[in-house]
């Protein structure tokens, strides 16, 4: 697809989310599986109910702005997931893996939030309404996600990594 405009950009980043939450889909469960806090495990398989939304939340955002939806392979996806794999079979401490896993999620977390943040600001400026306020309820989950994972590595996980 060539990008000639900013509808254009915007379709392709919408394109690179939906990839990017199709893979996260198949990634939570394998973290939620490799966890040892149970806190940790339940906090990945809510964020799994969450993202199963988000990719039906981003299908409604494809039809209002009447495009099919596609996914475009994202590598910065592809390099923040498989770093976190490389640690998840690097690590034999439970705790330090714990701790490596919920830093692994939060740059999944950051990802999410720039490209959603940049996603909502370029549908107001082409007037999509409806997209608009679809794309804002995902950017406030994935940033009360990285509130409650902060919260999770500096009140527990981290401390008993050290």
């Amino acid at each position: 697809m060539a990008i000639e405009n900013l509808k254009d950009l915007f379709v392709h980043t919408l394109q690179d989310i939906y990839y990017a939450e199709g893979k996260i889909v198949k990634s939570l469960p394998k973290m939620a599986k490799a966890a040892d806090s149970a806190e940790l495990r339940k906090a990945f398989e809510k964020h799994l109910t969450e993202t199963k939304e988000q990719v039906k939340r981003l299908d409604a955002v494809f039809k209002s702005i009447g495009e099919k939806a596609k996914a475009t392979k994202c590598p910065a996806i592809e390099g923040i997931l498989e770093e976190a794999e490389e640690l998840m079979g690097e690590i034999k401490d439970k705790d330090t893996k714990d701790a490596a896993m919920i830093a692994a999620a939060q740059a999944v977390e950051h990802y999410e939030i720039t490209r959603y943040g940049t996603l909502v600001s370029w549908s107001e400026m082409l007037g999509f309404e409806d997209a608009t306020a679809l794309l804002e309820e995902t950017l406030e989950e994935e940033k009360a996600t990285d509130v409650a994972l902060t919260e999770l590595a500096e009140d527990k996980l981290n401390k008993e990594a050290a």
